[in-house]
């Protein structure tokens, strides 16, 4: 059989599967987002227990690094604002130490400590309005220079020398709620399940005889620029411009900030790429769309060798498609426009 569903980013299509198999999908709202868990080959009161404990994981992840409401985030952030040091524990000092090494491998293209200017443009909100920031406020906070290798830490003990560090995590976290919830479902034996946390997505197993294929959403329409197939342990993330963003004066400003000029990016469309093997696949699909978006059209290619990405496909704002060729080889073609190389 065959089922369709479109959920935010991906047009997840499941096909493949036998007669009497099937896909039980437990569906919530999280980290902002419409998040799925989609169960193969397990009863329905199973499934339904399975996407409960993700979920249930996924709500604590919400409530521990929210960005704006009171978190164990946030607290380290008024501790950073404030010049003193915060008790954090070893999950938190983990996923900044990881992300800090991103910031470094992407030279800082990718830097969730520049929370300050995330909230000047209006984007540390669920209600985004048009924003005109001063340009007075843009260069205060790119002049402070806040960076994740600010921070300092003493075992679980986390202090900063840059008091202008508001670390946002939110291209960041849903990749580790990937991975926490691949982590879950393989110690209960799951036959296979596909997690996707608004567009970000990583599979476990197969359903039957052919992998998860999913599809690539156009984000100038409601097509799809191509399907790939999704195997067990990898993982595919995308960022765009077309859920979080503002019109203002005819231009496009999506959530995304150029961490060099504070201001928003407005060059690329869309950025994904696939993952796979290891035990962060999730985290890794997340984090590393956001310097190639940051980078554009020019300079993609440069920073994803650099960063090591094989498989990754971009639209600019042109809507012109361009890819690598590993992700050109993984590739359905399915849109009716053509993509360069």
């Amino acid at each position: 059989m065959k089922k369709i569903l479109l959920l935010g980013w991906l047009l997840l299509l499941l096909a493949g599967c036998a007669r009497n198999d099937r896909v039980y999908h437990v569906q919530g709202h999280v980290f902002g987002t419409q998040v799925e868990v989609s169960i193969y080959g397990e009863s329905d009161r199973r499934s339904q227990q399975l996407g409960d404990a993700v979920l249930r994981e996924f709500d604590r992840l919400h409530h521990k690094f929210h960005a704006w409401q009171p978190s164990q985030l946030t607290a380290l952030n008024d501790a950073i604002a404030r010049g003193e040091s915060y008790q954090a524990d070893p999950e938190m000092v983990s996923l900044l130490q990881s992300a800090a090494r991103l910031s470094a491998q992407s030279d800082n293209l990718f830097n969730p400590a520049i929370g300050h200017l995330i909230r000047l443009w209006g984007f540390q909100s669920s209600d985004i309005h048009a924003q005109g920031p001063p340009q007075a406020e843009i260069d205060k906070w790119v002049r402070a220079n806040p960076r994740l290798s600010d921070l300092r830490y003493d075992r679980d003990r986390i202090s900063s020398v840059n008091r202008a560090v508001m670390i946002d995590l939110g291209g960041y976290a849903k990749g580790y709620a990937l991975d926490r919830a691949a982590s879950i479902l393989r110690a209960a034996h799951v036959k296979a399940a596909l997690v996707n946390t608004g567009g970000n997505m990583i599979a476990i197993g197969q359903p039957g005889d052919r992998p998860w294929r999913i599809g690539i959403r156009d984000p100038r329409g409601a097509g799809t620029v191509a399907s790939v197939e999704l195997h067990d342990n990898e993982a595919i993330g995308t960022s765009g411009d077309d859920q979080r963003y503002f019109m203002k004066d005819g231009k496009r400003h999506p959530h995304i900030i150029d961490p060099r000029t504070g201001e928003t990016t407005d060059t690329v469309a869309s950025v994904t790429i696939i993952a796979s093997g290891g035990a962060d696949p999730g985290l890794r699909s997340d984090g590393n769309t956001k310097p190639l978006f940051v980078a554009g059209p020019l300079h993609w290619r440069e920073m994803a060798a650099r960063l090591g990405l094989k498989e990754v496909l971009l639209v600019d704002a042109a809507h012109k498609v361009v890819m690598t060729p590993a992700m050109q080889a993984r590739l359905d073609r399915q849109d009716p426009f053509g993509a360069g190389e």
